[in-house]
């Protein structure tokens, strides 16, 4: 039948040469624009492309149509077609197998796909190299570490860019609710919860005390492993009631600059918080229990996005080098208090290495997303890998963008474009929130794909 249509347009195209006399009525044949490609996901000649699994996505100018054929034609040596599709103008190739540091060239034939009125496409060939094999670090960087903590960094390293473990956000009451959440939609728990230690300042109290660590104890002896961040909440101004405290910079006197200077109030009331905190991690340390530490997050806010952007939280205002210096403190601290539980984690906002504390001090880079669809991810993702090679990358954070009104992919689609987070939090929904961090058929989908890892998964740390 092709050929038959072929054959027919070729006569046409044959009439428009004969030549015509005084009553010849000239034969006019339109055809279809040729079909042109736009763009490529990712671009040709594209470098650093995570190793593995890779959604290559081909846009064109017109519709186009891939036949089940499509697949055993489209080739990628040295790694795997295994699928194709079109939707609309676009194309979809799922490759597999790819290796680091190696150059691929994916090659769809002439024939492979038509476009409209079943016209052949031309051949296209896409070109790409897989990021660099560098070695990747291996000892915590805590000195003396708990051995604990040394084995759940190395079961980190072993499944990195193989599987992803789930986390869950805690909200901010202390409690494992979000983990709770995830198993009664889905009767599996998440291989991490996380908690936030934001109400230092009140512990303890009736309502919030830290010094109880029952909750994160259980879930340590049934298999799952402790994350924990930190909202550093510091009083508006000196003499502040104690009540009146915040992490914004722009309600606040209190500078970095300030509290790493000797004899001023805000040095006292760094040396009193650290302390205190350190009191508490300590409880943990002493259950054998490794905590996935992740303080002083997003620093940069805005900083490097637009002219004008400005730090989120009031230790990333004085700039990076003050910042650097705030973390380095801690991690002296820490370790002089003898704490080496931790397996530290910064959180970039991927255009600002300025404010990277240095691999001496770093065992993880996190990135935090929200209302980012599979591709940006993807984006965020390679470019992180580019930057801090030696080490392994976690999603920090993920959600929908509230503001903006745009969810989160799912996490099938965010695996499938290529992205290798060593792990994943949602962060916890408020009961008013229009549009989930996580919606239940978010979970549903994440915890079902296996590719994540639950905790009943995982192996004994003890």
């Amino acid at each position: 039948m092709k050929n038959k249509f072929l054959l027919i347009i070729a006569f046409c195209i044959s009439l428009l040469f004969v030549g015509c006399y005084d009553d010849c009525t000239k034969v006019v044949v339109i055809m279809p624009d040729p079909v042109q490609l736009v763009s490529s996901s990712p671009a040709n000649g594209a470098t650093d492309i995570a190793a593995g699994d890779l959604t290559i996505v081909l846009t064109y100018d017109q519709y186009v149509f891939c036949p089940s054929a499509a697949k055993e034609v489209i080739q990628i040596p040295g790694a795997t077609v295994q699928a194709a599709s079109s939707k609309a103008n676009q194309l979809t190739v799922q490759v597999s197998g790819l290796e680091k540091g190696k150059q691929y060239q994916l090659t769809v034939p002439v024939g492979a796909i038509w476009g409209p009125a079943q016209v052949e496409v031309n051949e296209v060939v896409l070109s790409f190299t897989t990021v660099q094999d560098t070695p990747m670090t291996t000892q915590l960087v805590t000195p003396n570490a708990l051995a604990s903590a040394q084995k759940v960094f190395n079961y980190m390293s072993e499944i990195y860019g193989k599987k992803s473990l789930s986390g869950t956000m805690s909200n901010v009451a202390w409690n494992i609710e979000g983990a709770e959440k995830v198993y009664s939609l889905t009767g599996k728990y998440p291989a991490m919860t996380h908690v936030d230690y934001i109400h230092i300042w009140a512990s303890p109290a009736n309502w919030i005390d830290y010094s109880d660590i029952s909750f994160m104890e259980n879930w340590w002896n049934a298999g799952g492993i402790v994350g924990a961040s930190w909202h550093w909440m510091v009083p508006k101004y000196e003499g502040a009631p104690a009540t009146d405290v915040t992490y914004q910079p722009n309600e606040t006197t209190f500078t970095v600059n300030n509290a790493l200077t000797e004899g001023t109030w805000e040095n006292g009331l760094m040396k009193a918080d650290l302390a205190k905190l350190a009191s508490y991690l300590k409880l943990l340390q002493e259950k054998g229990i490794p905590v996935v530490w992740r303080p002083l997050h997003e620093a940069s806010g805005n900083i490097y996005e637009y002219n004008g952007g400005t730090a989120w939280f009031w230790w990333g205002r004085d700039g990076a080098e003050a910042y650097k210096k705030l973390w380095i403190y801690m991690f002296d601290y820490f370790n002089e208090q003898g704490l080496n539980n931790l397996i530290w984690v910064w959180t970039s906002q991927v255009k600002d290495p300025e404010f990277y504390p240095g691999d001496k001090y770093v065992d993880i880079i996190a990135r935090d997303i929200y209302g980012k669809n599979a591709t940006e991810s993807l984006s965020d993702y390679q470019a992180l890998l580019k930057q801090y090679g030696n080490k392994m990358i976690a999603l920090g954070e993920n959600g929908c963008d509230g503001g903006a009104g745009k969810s989160l992919d799912n996490f099938t689609a965010i695996w499938d474009a290529g992205s290798r987070w060593l792990y994943f939090m949602p962060w916890y929904d408020d009961e008013s929130a229009t549009i989930k961090h996580a919606s239940d058929d978010w979970w549903i989908d994440a915890i079902g794909n296996p590719n994540v890892i639950t905790r009943d998964q995982l192996p004994s740390f003890k």
